[in-house]
């Protein structure tokens, strides 16, 4: 969906930022297969309250780790994945002068091996000719029937607040300028922050395409603990439309209240005053 011009600084590098939760099985693979992708020069991995080994084996690998001493949840860990490339890039400032702002590409710690295919997503930003792109999977490809409650809910969501329809609006698996991303700021909270992310860089007159590629993670299944899990997604999807459909609701509400002329509301005062002095009069 093209919006604006060339996005980026020319040259700029790419950080990958891991969000892991107990990923000990898959992180180091993941961690590997992340380092070979074009222009990747930084993986962060913020293990949001593990109680496995998860921060160590992403250490092992070659990443960055931040740790979170307790879970809270995919939207916090994004935010602070990017807050950690933004002061390592501080430190790599030479003579006062920060180096080009990396790009961000954002992957989930249970993607393994497959990792590596994510280079679709890396190259039109880094060639400048979108400023978001989201993964389509190719299992996925086909609109999901009634088991895809979430999806749906999270597509017409974002197609009746930007008017552009994603096909997979959940996916994790992005890679964004740092301008798109600080247009995007605060993140929606927990599993809402895919939502959160994609309307508000539409918002922001960023571009935002779709771009197929051959990655796997681990199935959700069908299990009690599933059905859990798709509940508690469902509700921060939920919250994280409701709160970008109110805001334009109230930005006109306040314009209507406080932001009229000064004269037109002393006029509109005097007006009702006089009818009122009539009334009495009558």
């Amino acid at each position: 969906m093209a919006r604006r011009g060339p996005a980026g600084p020319t040259g700029a590098g790419v950080a990958v930022v891991i969000a892991a939760k107990n990923e000990a099985e898959r992180i180091g693979t993941t961690v590997n297969a992340a380092r070979t992708l074009p222009g990747v020069d930084l993986i962060v991995v913020v293990d949001d309250g593990s109680t496995d080994r998860t921060a160590e084996l992403a250490l092992e690998a070659g990443a960055m780790v931040l740790r979170h001493s307790r879970n809270r949840g995919k939207g916090a860990a994004m935010e602070s994945g990017a807050e950690g490339v933004r002061a390592l890039e501080e430190d790599e400032g030479v003579e006062g002068a920060l180096r080009a702002p990396r790009h961000l590409l954002f992957l989930d710690a249970d993607l393994g091996a497959t990792a590596k295919g994510a280079a679709p997503l890396v190259e039109p930003v880094l060639e400048g000719t979108a400023d978001m792109t989201i993964a389509l999977f190719p299992a996925t490809r086909m609109r999901l029937g009634g088991h895809g409650f979430v999806v749906r809910l999270a597509r017409d969501g974002v197609r009746r607040v930007t008017g552009w329809e994603p096909e997979q609006p959940l996916n994790g698996q992005r890679c964004l300028t740092r301008e798109a991303f600080a247009a995007a700021r605060p993140l929606a909270p927990g599993f809402g922050v895919e939502t959160g992310l994609t309307i508000d860089v539409l918002r922001g007159g960023f571009r935002v395409v779709e771009v197929e590629v051959p990655l796997e993670h681990r199935a959700t299944g069908a299990d009690l603990r599933a059905q859990l899990h798709r509940a508690h997604q469902f509700a921060d999807v939920a919250r994280a439309l409701a709160a970008r459909e109110l805001r334009p609701a109230l930005r006109r509400t306040w314009r209507g209240v406080f932001g009229r002329p000064r004269s037109t509301v002393r006029g509109r005062s005097r007006g009702t005053g006089r009818v009122a002095r009539k009334n009495r009069q009558e």
